[in-house]
């Protein structure tokens, strides 16, 4: 019996009418959803273990909430991650940007670095030479940098104050993304739990939603 056949259901008996070559490519299909459901299953509690062992999301953390503005950067699939990041900070903390290279350019940034600034960075393989170009410069200026990637050896592990380094997949494979998004929401938790007035922002904030009518509401 070969690791296949322990994937078989009931999706793979046969269907009238079927061709042979089209309950093969159904079965593959269903091995391959099985094959990398348990992946995703092995990362995600790796990344759980290592979430809880790594003291480098608490420092992230502090570092983050005692700066006075704080900066989000990130390229192509690195760019969603800091996206997602800065929604979530920005809803406990003041001072969150997210640099998109539109309206919010890393030249705007680097002409007024200030000591009391903080970089978070998320930075995966393939590392971006857009990100390197826009993070180095700013940590040489004086700014602290919360670095997220991937490697212990990435690019800019070398300028950051704090690395948060996510796993990968054994086969080299990118890492989970819901890996990423478990480590992102911890990191946005503690710092957002930690900040002062954090508790007070984000009841205006829903305040404010619902006197502006953001949401959709149960009689709409």
């Amino acid at each position: 019996m070969n690791d296949d056949t322990l994937f078989l259901t009931d999706e793979d008996t046969a269907v009238p009418g079927e061709r042979p070559e089209q309950r093969l490519e159904r079965r593959s299909a269903s091995v391959l959803k099985h094959r990398l459901l348990e992946q995703e299953r092995k990362q995600f509690e790796e990344s759980l273990a290592s979430a809880k062992a790594d003291g480098a999301l608490e420092r992230a953390a502090a570092l983050i909430v005692s700066a006075r503005r704080r900066f989000l950067i990130g390229a192509s699939k690195s760019f969603t991650y800091a996206s997602l990041l800065a929604a979530d900070l920005s809803y406990g903390l003041a001072n969150v940007t997210l640099i998109d290279g539109t309206i919010v350019r890393p030249l705007d940034v680097l002409s007024d670095v200030r000591t009391s600034d903080v970089m978070i960075a998320v930075s995966l393989q393939r590392y971006r030479k857009y990100t390197i170009d826009s993070v180095v410069p700013f940590a040489e200026a004086g700014g602290s940098l919360v670095l997220i990637t991937d490697a212990p050896d990435a690019p800019l592990t070398p300028y950051a104050d704090e690395t948060i380094v996510l796993g990968r997949a054994e086969d080299g494979h990118p890492s989970s993304s819901i890996g990423i998004a478990l480590t992102l929401h911890v990191l946005a938790t503690l710092t957002t739990a930690s900040a002062k007035g954090a508790g007070r922002r984000a009841v205006e904030r829903e305040r404010l939603a619902e006197t502006l009518g953001v949401y959709v509401s149960d009689e709409d």
